[in-house]
């Protein structure tokens, strides 16, 4: 298949490129720079440009393009720039997938939806919450409707805490714990939905061969998991004792807004993967440190 993909130098993207090519696929990488080979397209979300015709006979748009959540302190431009960035990028996605019509279009998007849900288990059913990222996230899927207006099938692939060495929360993380500093964060007693960065890759492409599913898609572990208990399976794998918690007073002085994100709880359940038969390789959170402490 000729597969599309924007947002591909991140951590995710570079590891769905990878894998898709070596089954054989033909990956069209859109790129924000003169392109260097047949395989990129130039685009520019911001000022709503894109080669369309370079695209011609795709069958699958795939978009994992925004600005890091975690990468900044939460300034009023940073947090402007965390929902264009989306916005953006998933609305000339929407607009070109219009005309080129490919078979899905597969929108990046964030448990992110669902707010603050303590210790309440939620699914694809459940409505937005309330904050800054549940804000981003409803807007974020509204920009794909242009795609689904034109009859494509639209998936929203609301993807958790990816753990995996190189990006996300755990390459911030493991350089602290092994310090012996990386100890519970808060109360511990919060939910993180997280995924092995396999699971997140075997994910994607099978949405793609999943002719029957659209519309909201949650790629998190079937398991949540507490960052007490996070933090106790990190210990065992790593064989390292994290004795020095991190009280909710330094991560607020440290980091800001964003914080608040941190010391939240989200307990996110993968329903219509499940029902759809999907298979985890790491359904639980030591599986997932096991598998990103052999990498």
């Amino acid at each position: 298949m000729k597969i599309v993909i924007a947002g591909s130098s991140g951590l995710i993207g570079t590891e769905l490129v990878k894998s898709l090519r070596q089954d054989g696929h033909e990956v069209i990488r859109l790129v924000r720079r003169k392109p260097v080979a047949s395989t990129e397209v130039f685009w520019d979300p911001a000022k709503g440009e894109i080669d369309a015709t370079s695209l011609a006979g795709s069958e699958v748009f795939i978009n994992l393009a925004g600005a890091g959540v975690g990468d900044h302190r939460w300034t009023r431009k940073y947090k402007q720039l965390i929902l264009s960035s989306r916005v953006d990028s998933t609305s000339l996605l929407a607009r070109t997938a219009a005309q080129v019509k490919p078979k899905v279009f597969i929108a990046g998007s964030a448990i992110g939806w669902y707010g603050d849900t303590a210790d309440t288990a939620v699914d694809e059913s459940a409505g937005p919450g309330t904050g800054f990222l549940a804000d981003v996230v409803v807007a974020w899927e509204a920009a794909a409707g242009p795609a689904k207006d034109a009859g494509i099938r639209v998936v929203h692939a609301r993807t958790g805490l990816v753990a995996a060495k190189n990006g996300g929360a755990w390459a911030r993380l493991l350089p602290l714990f092994k310090l012996g500093v990386g100890g519970k964060l808060g109360s511990g007693n919060q939910y993180w939905s997280f995924i092995s960065l396999r699971d997140e890759i075997s994910a994607l492409k099978f949405l793609i061969t999943q002719e029957s599913v659209s519309g909201p898609v949650n790629l998190t572990a079937p398991n949540p998991a507490t960052n007490a208990q996070v933090t106790r399976a990190m210990s065992k794998v790593f064989k390292r004792l994290a004795i020095f918690p991190v009280p909710a007073f330094a991560l607020k002085a440290v980091l800001g807004e964003f914080s608040q994100e941190v010391l939240g709880s989200a307990r996110v359940l993968p329903k219509v993967l499940l029902d759809s038969g999907f298979k985890f390789q790491d359904a639980d959170i030591e599986s997932a440190m096991r598998t990103l402490a052999a990498k």
